[in-house]
Order: structure tokens, then C-alpha cells, then sequence
């Protein structure tokens, strides 16, 4: 017995000592990434954001020039807004973006002004304090102090002299004279607003008035070769014969809100992207899609036709 019991003694540290040690933390990674997973996907599959554009849908018979001058606006940049390298490829029910597109660039944010650290306040002392309280001297009946420096004794003629000296030192305050304020005319410049002066494009006949379920402008009649005018300042946005029914053809943009369009000329004078002003050559009457010589001429604001008659001087 006695050595069964010291065998016990013996082991009872050891096994104490096992028992101490708390077993290691196990770390659950399977929940951490249970719960990291919905996080993810509800950022993966956040909603982009809202497009604003305009957009057409193609219908048969429609070219880009014609979707473009409907819409008022210029058919290259309608080719860009959507990378279209050839702007004759277009099919039927293919939408068109017919404004620019939102790149989404960044919107700057002021930062707040911050100063290096806080303002130290330090007292003033006695001396500077009595300085800057000490109201100004004053003479007065009963508290003369003048004249200065003490050189003279005080009288009444002493005083005013020293007033006058005083007087005498300072210089006359001599104000500057008002300038006139000189007025700067202001030029319209071409290209603003709806303020167009319009003019004739050519001097033939009216033969064709403005219809609104017929023709979308007016026709005027003359000779091959009569000359054909830009009505109003503008650039050239649209010179060539790639609109159906109208022949030879020149398309002006004016402003942001009116474009004129010149078709069934027998020659153009003018490229894309030209600066023209009002009353310039800029085709020669022709009849190209049409059954005689005409011009038809037409005002489109924000794309849709409107009378020209309404425009243009009466005559």
C-alpha cells in the first residue's frame, strides 16, 4: 500500500498540470464568410445608374440623316454617341441615342479650410493696456492741454495759434473726380437664343405652301442655277444627297433651337462644318428629286418643322 500510494503522489502534480492548459480557441471561418458573402453580392449586384439619354428606335425607311434632322441634331454626332464608324449602317428596330451620354465624371468637392492649430491669446500688460484704454486728449474749459510740448505758456492767443499752426501742417484732402463710366456696346453675337433675323433664301415665286400633314417646309420656284441664300448666320451641318426626296442638300444649324434646311439643289457650295453668314451663297437651285427647279426650304425648331412664313419678312 505504501508504494501504491507514493506512486499516486507522483502523478497527482502531473496530472494537474495537464489539466490546467485551457484547450485553444477554434475560430469559426465559416460563419465569418457566411456572413461576408451577402455583403458581397448585395454589391455586386447594386443597380447602375439611371441613363437619361434621349433615344430612337429605327423604323423602315429611315436613315440616320433623317433620324438626326428630326431630332435636331447633327447626324456625325449621333454616329459618335453611339460608335457607328459608317452612318449608312443602321437597321430596323436598333436604338439610337440621340443625346450626349453621362461619362459620369467625378463632381469635385470643396475641401474645408483647416488652420495649423489653435490662436494663442496673450494678455496685455499694464503699460500697453493704460496706452490703448487712454482715451484721446481734449480741450475744454476746464482741462486745457494745448499748446503742445509745453514751450509756450498757456493763453487764449497762444491757443489759437497752435490751432492754426496744426491746421496749416495738414494738406489739403484733395478727392478724385468721378470718372465717367464709359458704356460698351454689346454685339448679338449670330448664334444666340431664338433672336434670328431671317431672310428669303432665293427670290422665286412661293409655289408650295407650309403644311403640317403634307410638306414640311415651303417650295420657291426659279431656274437651274439661281442662287440659293443661307437665311440666317450659321455652320454647315449636313452638305450632300443622303436624304431621300430632297435631292442635293444642305441642312444649316443656327443656335441650339433652330436649323434650315436647302434641298433639290443642282450644286452645293459649301462643306460640313462651315461658317456661313446670312445671305451667302451657298448652292445653286437645281432639281434633283424634284419635277422642276425649286428650292424647298425649311425651319426646323428643336427638329420639328415649323412655318417659314412665320420667320421670314413679309414680302
Amino acid at each position: 500500500m505504501s508504494a501504491a500510494r507514493l506512486i499516486l503522489a507522483l502523478l497527482l502534480p502531473i496530472i494537474g498540470g495537464c489539466a490546467s492548459h485551457a484547450p485553444a480557441p477554434v475560430e469559426d471561418r465559416g460563419a465569418a464568410l457566411a456572413a461576408a458573402k451577402p455583403a458581397a453580392e448585395a454589391a455586386k449586384g447594386a443597380a447602375p445608374a439611371a441613363d437619361h439619354g434621349v433615344y430612337h428606335t429605327v423604323k423602315k425607311g429611315e436613315t440616320l440623316y433623317s433620324i438626326a434632322l428630326d431630332n435636331g441634331q447633327d447626324y456625325k454626332d449621333v454616329a459618335a454617341w453611339n460608335n457607328l464608324d459608317n452612318p449608312n449602317r443602321i437597321r430596323v428596330g436598333q436604338q439610337l441615342r440621340l443625346s450626349p451620354p453621362d461619362n459620369g465624371a467625378p463632381v469635385a468637392v470643396a475641401k474645408p479650410v483647416t488652420f495649423g492649430g489653435p490662436v494663442e491669446v496673450k494678455p496685455a500688460s499694464a503699460s500697453t493696456a493704460a496706452h490703448a484704454v487712454a482715451p484721446p486728449s481734449a480741450n475744454t474749459e476746464t482741462h486745457k492741454r494745448e499748446p503742445k510740448g509745453g514751450k509756450l505758456a498757456y493763453s487764449d492767443d497762444a491757443l489759437a495759434k497752435s490751432q492754426q499752426g496744426d491746421a496749416a501742417e495738414k494738406p489739403a484732402e484733395v478727392k478724385p473726380e468721378p470718372r465717367p463710366v464709359e458704356s460698351v456696346p454689346t454685339e448679338r453675337p449670330v448664334l444666340a437664343g431664338d433672336e434670328l433675323d431671317w431672310m428669303w433664301p432665293a427670290n422665286g415665286k412661293l409655289i408650295a405652301p407650309f403644311a403640317e400633314s403634307g410638306s414640311k417646309g415651303v417650295d420657291i420656284a426659279g431656274k437651274a442655277g439661281d442662287p440659293v441664300l443661307a437665311a440666317a448666320g450659321g455652320v454647315v451641318s449636313y452638305a450632300g444627297a443622303g436624304l431621300r426626296g430632297y435631292g442635293n442638300l444642305v441642312v444649316l444649324r443656327h443656335n441650339a433651337t433652330y436649323l434650315s434646311v436647302y434641298a433639290h439643289n443642282s450644286k452645293i457650295l459649301v462643306k460640313e462644318k462651315q461658317a456661313v453668314t446670312k445671305g451667302q451663297k451657298i448652292a445653286e437651285m437645281g432639281s434633283t428629286d424634284a419635277e422642276s427647279p425649286r428650292l424647298h426650304f425649311e425651319i426646323r425648331r428643336q427638329g420639328k418643322p415649323a412655318d417659314p412664313q412665320k420667320f421670314l419678312p413679309a414680302r
